[in-house]
């Protein structure tokens, strides 16, 4: 073999060897830290009413998304209401019925301030774009929480996320009656249910 022809072989296979180093760097940076994910460009007519609006018409534009299949309610007996924690007396009240509280108010996290209106269907809380109340952070699940009626009582369910949901401190591990003004975190979004 010709000395450029053994040169061209080394030159071929270093090519190849750096290919596929940067392969395996690209892999590892996209498992890492995940796929870039582009925004898609709003509606004209939308961007409108969101800017024109503010928090209410980014309520709205949230509420306008296609609900998830309602969940069957429960028997009429209610399961028993968790005593308050005593950790912020003054600002929780009783129960979350139907009657007592008519929003979520996001406290923290990024859409902090916004208010949605609760109807009597169960919403679903997570990252994926069929839930209710879509939040999108690393922190969320696709399917990571519902709010249900069982009866009149809104209650909180954990769909097996990853990073759990808390209610008022301590984890939801199985569906827990929600009470007035107490934290809800779900990933790094933290709402209230309000009258």
């Amino acid at each position: 073999m010709s000395e450029l022809t053994l040169l061209l072989l080394r030159i071929g296979f270093l090519l190849l060897l750096w290919a596929f180093v940067f392969v395996v760097v690209y892999s590892m940076r996209a498992d890492l830290f995940g796929v870039r994910v582009r925004r898609m460009p709003e509606p004209a007519g939308e961007a409108a009413v969101v800017a024109g609006a503010g928090a209410a018409g980014a309520a709205a534009s949230a509420t306008a998304q296609v609900p998830p299949p309602a969940a069957p309610r429960a028997p009429s007996t209610p399961a028993p209401a968790a005593a308050p924690s005593p950790s912020r007396p003054g600002k929780k009240g009783g129960a979350a019925t139907t009657e007592s509280v008519q929003r979520i108010v996001i406290t923290s996290g990024p859409k902090a301030g916004l208010e949605l209106p609760l109807t009597n269907e169960p919403l679903t809380i997570g990252r994926s774009s069929e839930s209710g109340l879509v939040i999108r952070d690393d922190y969320t699940s696709s399917h990571h929480a519902r709010l249900v009626l069982w009866g009149e009582q809104w209650m909180i369910q954990d769909l097996d996320s990853t990073n759990g949901t808390w209610h008022d401190g301590a984890r939801v591990q199985a569906p827990t009656p929600v009470t007035i003004g107490a934290p809800i975190k779900v990933g790094a979004t933290t709402f209230e249910l309000r009258k």
